[in-house]
């Protein structure tokens, strides 16, 4: 499998605290079944700022000690950027990065407000002839309270990221039905861990393949874990499922309404 967020790099954002955690992370990781690893350490203005120059430097030095310990595992470079109208400024000027040096832009919207400029950002990056990946979908309330509002970005050419870990519960019920609802409607492209430590989500994905296979089958949930994941490592476009339409019936509106 190939994993396209975490937050492994030591001590630039809210995920590993040392150098120590994220060697422990790494095996956790092999272990899981995982051969490669987008490190997308979060980019929020005016917070978390380490620019790509020293991410990349972070990368190196990691690969370089994964060869030398004969850990089969490759990581490379990105970044889950927090929405601002200076997103394309800040990869055009190296402080953020696009995924592995792909033409795939991660980034993240405010858990409980909309955006008013989002068109405008994808707009921004389509333009440039890049690819706009939205994470957790799932987790974001505007998108719990009517999921379909996916199927308009997903026209514009926007693409989805779920957490792996959703599915389980770890961000609540009101996350695990919509990562469900989304699943099950092709909303959802790739699938990710978004690992901040080591004995969480690593460690637990034995639990999670098995209730993502119920939902999605083994060949789907290949094509979100690693055929598709595999495109943006290699900087190559790839067709998308037709979304389906979620039909939402009252008691779903009663049971998220009893979990916010």
């Amino acid at each position: 499998m190939i994993d396209v967020h975490s937050h492994i790099i030591p001590k630039i954002d809210d995920g590993s605290t040392c150098f120590e955690e994220s060697y422990s992370m790494f095996l956790e990781a092999v272990k899981a079944g995982f051969t490669d690893i987008i490190s997308t350490s979060h980019y929020i203005e005016d917070y978390y700022e380490t620019d790509s120059i020293k991410r990349n430097a972070w990368i190196e030095a990691m690969n370089k000690v994964l060869k030398e310990n004969k850990i089969n595992l490759n990581l490379y470079c990105g970044n889950e950027i927090y929405i601002t109208q200076n997103l394309i400024k800040l990869i055009k000027e190296k402080k953020a990065s696009t995924l592995a040096n792909s033409k795939y832009v991660l980034f993240e919207l405010p858990m409980n407000n909309n955006v008013m400029y989002l068109n405008e950002i994808v707009f921004e990056i389509k333009s440039l002839g890049m690819i706009p990946v939205i994470a957790h979908p799932e987790r974001y309330a505007f998108v719990q309270a009517n999921p379909n509002i996916l199927l308009k970005l997903i026209k514009q050419g926007v693409l989805f990221q779920g957490n792996f870990a959703s599915i389980i519960g770890k961000y609540g019920n009101n996350a695990k039905n919509t990562i469900k609802k989304l699943l099950k409607a092709n909303m959802i492209h790739f699938l990710g861990t978004d690992s901040h430590k080591k004995n969480d989500i690593y460690a637990n994905m034995d639990n999670i393949i098995k209730e993502l296979e119920k939902v999605l089958g083994e060949a789907k949930l290949k094509e979100l874990t690693t055929i598709n994941p595999g495109y943006i490592i290699k900087n190559e476009e790839f067709e998308i499922q037709d979304p389906l339409e979620i039909k939402m019936v009252f008691f779903d509106k009663i049971l998220e309404r009893k979990d916010s």
